[in-house]
């Protein structure tokens, strides 16, 4: 304890020490020097002396400072007194002022002018600022001249511990592997102390742990955070909280302190293997489950976390080693077991597996601990379940020839339920893969016979599909493919691979090749096929043609002798019989059409028509060519003339006997009815030359033009007229420029009282074919004549 207080009366007091040391010597030393300078009393001494320094030009200084000292944060009732500035030159009178100036000269520092004493106005913080530069000058009180040039000092704030260590970056989080060694570094702390690290030990730091303690150790002057006890378990705990202080004064009595917290986490390594849960494990699993499907979970726990808990799972023994497998859920870690094989209850109802689990990372440091796996028993049974009917085979391949017989017999297919309590099966085929039906199926024996007959030559394979069902339940169902394939048969005779025509030049030779013909057979021989051709037996001495069988199983045409002849005979027709290797063997008969050509030098065939029965009269072929097209136009002419006189319009001159104009009247326009038929007399329109027997030509245009009649005189209102129309008819009748339309008569005026109304279409909204005109017999004696007018006409358009 005295200690202690000896270390902090020195600290207090050694900054005012060494301020009476520095400062005092040079206060009181002032007038020493200037009496060095100048006689001591002499004042013509220091007149002289200003003399000299104007005339030398040169400014001699009388007193030298270098820095001032003033303790920070000191504060009291006055002012405090940080030196004195004194000049060589001052003789103690008042001539002399002292000028201050520069870093806070005014506001925190001030200087008296007469005596140089320098105070401190406010207090000081040497964090914030450690020194102060400023300027001295000494000039006359009178005209402000300077007696010396400037002096600058320095004015230092001297330190104190006012300032406790910080942990800037705190508080601080560490991670430290589980199971480390004793001082295994954890992580390094830092602390800053405001204060001057180079003067006393204000700035000096010492570290240790207020909490933390015994996991933990702390280096005390580098801050050093370590593992201070062995085998710490994460399991047991995984986190821990460390409080750190700093202090100054070199860890002493009166130092300042800072604290701050260090979070340390453990973190994990595999120290801890694998353990199922429970030690057998029993399943359940319907037979039919689908392959793939998993049928239960087991799990091995493990304290770890991580990389270091992860664990593959594998069956290690079993009788079911190769009907079940074992993964592992990546996001459960659960061991997932699957059907690997179809079950079948019938054969085998349970199994038995050992299943073990087994770390994937392993620490070779904890290997002496043990292995880090574990193993559990599984044991699963497998349930009955209703299974449909099983074919004997995935697929069948049936053979029938072409030729065979219907309702015989293809082939069979067999089923049975694979169930202990077995049900009968019934066959059918899926009628979508045979929608010709051309099989059928017997339901309870599974045979397949032929129900339409078959042809190879159009289609080789067909395949369908048989259903099983059984009979005890329906929804149990199988199906199987079933390819029939189509054996061939000799049923085709051999023809012509195509229609052949041959050419035979007039000019040819004896023995040439006039054409190759080949055969062709739809059937479908196993050693291929092998033509025999030969003429038909009455052809057999054809004085003009022979054939030639060549290697290729081709037929090759000859000419017997030369000079063939086109006006002789131009074409010649050879049969020839094709028969195949078969059994029983094919044949057929193709007829060769050869026409006589005639050709160049070369035997370039140029021409095999008719020609040669014009050319002696000296006619080309494209003289007759222009012939037969003059003669077609003129047909064609002809043609169209007689078209053009059906489609002319019938005359209007009526023969007696079909003269019924007395009981209708044919109008372009509407008449004037019944009330002008009795005003007039009808008989006057008609043609008086038609009477006597003369109808004149209408279908001839008269060469000479008709000379226009002169106009009629103008007439009284009285006029006749009788006369007046039978004029009108004898210009029109004798015009022979025009047909006699012009006897029409045209009426704007329709007569009222008629009892059969208008006879107008021109305003009807049908059209005749739309009409009976049956009622018109109704009507009377005039319109009886009209009604079998259009009745017939009705007739003949049906007709």
């Amino acid at each position: 304890m005295p200690e202690r207080l000896t270390e902090m009366l020195m600290d207090t007091w050694t900054p005012l020490i060494i301020l009476w040391i520095t400062v005092l010597p040079s206060i009181y030393m002032a007038p020493m020097n200037q009496s060095q300078v100048l006689p001591s009393g002499s004042s013509t001494g220091l007149k002289r002396l200003n003399e000299e320094q104007r005339v030398l030009h040169r400014s001699k200084r009388g007193w030298v400072w270098n820095q001032m000292f003033v303790l920070e944060e000191f504060s009291g009732p006055e002012p405090i007194l940080v030196g004195r500035l004194h000049t060589d030159l001052d003789p103690g009178s008042s001539k002399i002022k002292y000028i201050l100036s520069g870093d806070g000269a005014g506001t925190i520092f001030v200087i008296n002018d007469k005596t140089g004493d320098i105070h401190a106005m406010k207090r000081l913080d040497r964090e914030e600022k450690a020194e102060y530069t400023l300027t001295a000058q000494a000039v006359d009180r009178d005209t402000n001249q300077p007696l010396e040039p400037p002096s600058e000092f320095i004015i230092k704030v001297q330190d104190i511990n006012d300032n406790a260590p910080e942990f800037v970056e705190g508080p601080y989080h560490a991670t430290v592997p589980e199971m480390s060694v004793v001082g295994t570094f954890v992580t390094k702390v830092t602390a800053t102390d405001a204060d001057d690290p180079v003067y006393g030990n204000s700035a000096k730091l010492v570290y240790s742990i207020l909490e933390g303690q015994p996991y933990f150790s702390i280096e005390p002057h580098t801050a050093i955070i370590k593992t201070a006890l062995p085998n710490m378990d994460r399991e047991a705990k995984e986190e821990y909280f460390v409080v750190i202080q700093a202090k100054d004064m070199g860890g002493h009595m009166g130092g300042l302190s800072g604290t701050t917290t260090v979070t340390i986490t453990l973190s994990d390594v595999n120290d801890n293997p694998p353990k199922f849960a429970q030690s057998l494990y029993h399943f359940s699993v319907m037979e039919d489950v689908a392959l793939g499907e998993p049928i239960g979970r087991v799990k091995a726990n493990d304290l770890d976390i991580g990389e270091n808990a992860k664990s593959s799972y594998d069956i290690i023994e079993g009788d079911g080693m190769d009907v079940f497998e074992i993964t592992t859920d990546a996001q459960t870690q659960d061991g997932i077991i699957r059907v690997r094989k179809p079950l079948d209850f019938e054969t085998k109802k349970s199994y038995t597996l050992k299943v073990e689990a087994a770390n994937i990372h392993i620490d070779p440091r904890f290997l002496s601990g043990g292995p880090f796996k574990d193993t559990a028993t599984v044991k699963i049974v497998v349930e009955d379940a209703d299974e449909p009917p099983v074919f004997s085979s995935p697929t069948y391949l049936l053979e029938v020839h072409e030729n065979a017989a219907l309702n015989s017999v293809l082939g069979q297919v067999t089923a049975h339920d694979p169930d202990v309590s077995s049900s009968p099966i019934r066959f059918s085929i899926d009628r979508h893969t045979d929608l010709e039906r051309q099989f059928n199926i017997n339901a309870e024996d599974g045979k397949i016979t032929l129900a339409t007959p078959l042809d190879r030559e159009t289609s080789t394979w067909h395949n369908i599909t048989i259903v099983a069902t059984e009979t005890r339940n329906h929804s149990q169902v199988s199906r199987v493919p079933v390819a029939i394939k189509v054996l061939d048969v000799n049923d085709n005779a051999p023809e012509f691979a195509s229609e052949h025509e041959a050419f035979l030049c007039e000019n040819g030779k004896p023995g040439q090749v006039i054409q190759i013909v080949s055969a062709v057979d739809k059937d479908d021989p196993k050693n291929g096929h092998y033509f025999l051709y030969s003429l038909l037996p009455e052809m057999v001495n054809n004085p003009n043609f022979t054939i030639k069988k060549n290697e290729d199983n081709t037929l090759s045409i000859l000419a017997k002798h030369s000079g063939f002849s086109r006006q002789k005979q131009e074409v010649y027709l050879l049969p020839i019989v094709i028969s195949d290797s078969g059994t029983p063997p094919m044949s057929s008969t193709g007829t060769l059409t050869i026409r006589v050509c005639g050709c160049s030098s070369d035997g370039t065939v140029q021409s095999c028509n008719a020609e040669a029965y014009v050319l002696p009269i000296g006619l080309s072929m494209g003289a007759l060519i222009a012939i037969l097209a003059c003669i077609i136009l003129l047909l064609v002419i002809v043609v169209l003339f007689v078209t053009l006189r059906r489609h002319k319009n019938e005359p209007l001159i009526i023969k007696d006997d079909e003269d019924v104009r007395e009981n209708i009247i044919r109008y372009d326009d509407e008449g004037g009815g019944e009330e002008d038929t009795e005003a007039f007399d009808i008989a006057t329109l008609q043609n008086p030359d038609g009477i006597n027997g003369f109808l004149p030509r209408k279908d001839i245009k008269p060469d000479l033009q008709f000379m226009p009649r002169q106009g009629l005189a103008p007439v009284p209102n009285g006029v006749d007229v009788d006369e007046f129309i039978n004029v009108r008819l004898h210009e029109a009748d004798n015009d022979p420029t025009a047909p006699p339309y012009d006897s029409i008569q045209i009426y704007g005026y329709e007569g009222k009282g008629s009892a059969a109304g208008s006879l107008s279409s021109l305003e009807s909204s049908t059209s005749d074919s739309d009409q009976n005109f049956d009622y018109l017999s109704e009507w009377g004696p005039r319109f009886k004549r009209l009604g079998e007018l259009y009745s017939v006409g009705e007739s003949d358009k049906e007709t």
